[in-house]
């Protein structure tokens, strides 16, 4: 069993790593790519075939966990707290417009394409989220970190992620629980009370990071900051909050310190290596027959839910003061959709047949594979090739 795991493990890096050679003599981001090689290799389309698979065993599973953690990681190091607390007006503007225009695009198209208001409660949450994971590794790809649209675009992840921990908290108990707001109420509270004390943890804690990572020993820092990282990260998700914004807040904290280069210079590595593993599985769980038979659904759900991203992330970036040109580039950057939209699909699995009919179940998670596969890649060819959707503004702003 050890041999077999080992060598589907090495196919899949051996996979990742060959798209990876293509992707860069062509000069492409690799994620669709990534993404692209899950698929080829995974039990619906090899396997298929007759030939042998990878297997979404727990090494990828929590390998895709693990690129989850470590691009949030990285996303909390370029993030300015400071800056999202003196920005909090525009920050708040930005996140509430996006959620009001597509959660509500999301539970529209839902209810009126699946005939449930179960379904368009789900389908609200997969269509809202955008992907923290794949827009900060494309927007590090780039280099947009460094331009003023990172600012929105950052702001609104974290607006997102938050909303998501307390939607998923009430989805699972109230809409496939079958269970009452009240009972959901304590789930919540856990989440928001353990946001609340990472946060003050944040703000006071930099003297003791300083001290924690002061070492001459290169193994002994990337340990240090991989077991705080991974240790947070881990307790988040234990007590029902998102990995993702846990590892964040743990990013914002080490950027604090007089080490955030170091992370930087010595983890890159380890995130990039990780965050192939995370798009190499989204391919991974897409069966792209179940996906055909929701194409309907799908092209209309990319055709109303993506201008609609586009539309609400303008607005965020008019908000924060940017220019049509930068406002636009954050609403290309926001399409991608990844990572909390396929746990919210799960999720609808995990509860059919009980307060979800199971085939109403599947059709679900059929739509949000596709849909995050179709999101991913368009949302990073439309950050690739922005300049030329930037052409058919007026003027220049």
């Amino acid at each position: 069993m050890a041999e077999t795991l080992l060598l589907q493990a090495g196919v899949m890096f051996a996979a990742v790593a060959a798209v990876g050679v293509l992707a860069d003599r062509a000069g492409v981001s690799p994620i669709p790519l990534y993404i692209v090689a899950g698929i080829a290799v995974n039990e619906y389309v090899a396997g298929g075939a007759g030939l042998p698979y990878v297997h979404e065993s727990e090494f990828v599973a929590v390998g895709a966990e693990l690129g989850i953690v470590f691009l949030l990681l990285f996303l909390g190091l370029e993030f300015d707290l400071g800056r999202l607390v003196r920005e909090r007006s525009s920050l708040l503007r930005a996140g509430v417009a996006d959620f009001a225009v597509n959660f509500a695009v999301g539970l529209a198209l839902g209810w009126a394409l699946f005939g449930s208001l179960r379904a368009g409660v789900l389908v609200a949450g997969i269509v809202y989220i955008s992907s923290s994971a794949v827009i900060t590794k494309t927007l590090l790809d780039l280099g947009w970190i460094a331009n003023p649209e990172s600012g929105p675009v950052l702001g609104t992840l974290v607006f997102e992620d938050l909303v998501i921990a307390v939607y998923l908290a009430v989805v699972s108990a109230v809409v496939l629980g079958g269970g009452t707001l009240a009972e959901a109420a304590p789930t919540v509270g856990v989440a928001v009370g353990f946001l609340a004390v990472l946060g003050v943890l944040v703000a006071v804690g930099e003297p003791a990071l300083a001290r924690l990572l002061d070492t001459n020993s290169a193994e002994y820092f990337v340990l240090r900051v991989v077991g705080l990282t991974v240790l947070v990260a881990g307790a988040a998700l234990a007590v029902g909050v998102s990995e993702a914004v846990a590892a964040f807040f743990v990013g914002t904290a080490l950027g604090t310190t007089e080490f955030a280069h170091v992370v930087e210079e010595r983890l890159t590595p380890v995130k990039d290596t990780f965050a192939a593993v995370f798009f190499f599985w989204i391919g991974l769980l897409t069966d792209p027959a179940a996906v055909v038979g929701v194409l309907d659904v799908l092209a209309v759900a990319v055709a109303v839910s993506a201008p609609a991203k586009v539309v609400s992330g303008y607005y965020g970036g008019q908000a924060y003061g940017l220019t049509d040109r930068r406002s636009l580039r954050v609403g290309l950057a926001l399409v991608t959709r990844g990572e909390f939209s396929l746990i919210i699909a799960a999720a609808a699995t995990a509860a059919a047949g009980t307060t979800i009919p199971v085939a109403l179940a599947n059709d679900v998670y059929a739509f949000a594979v596709g849909y995050v596969l179709v999101m991913s890649v368009l949302g990073t060819v439309l950050m690739q090739y922005s300049g030329a959707v930037e052409r058919y503004l007026p003027a220049t702003g």
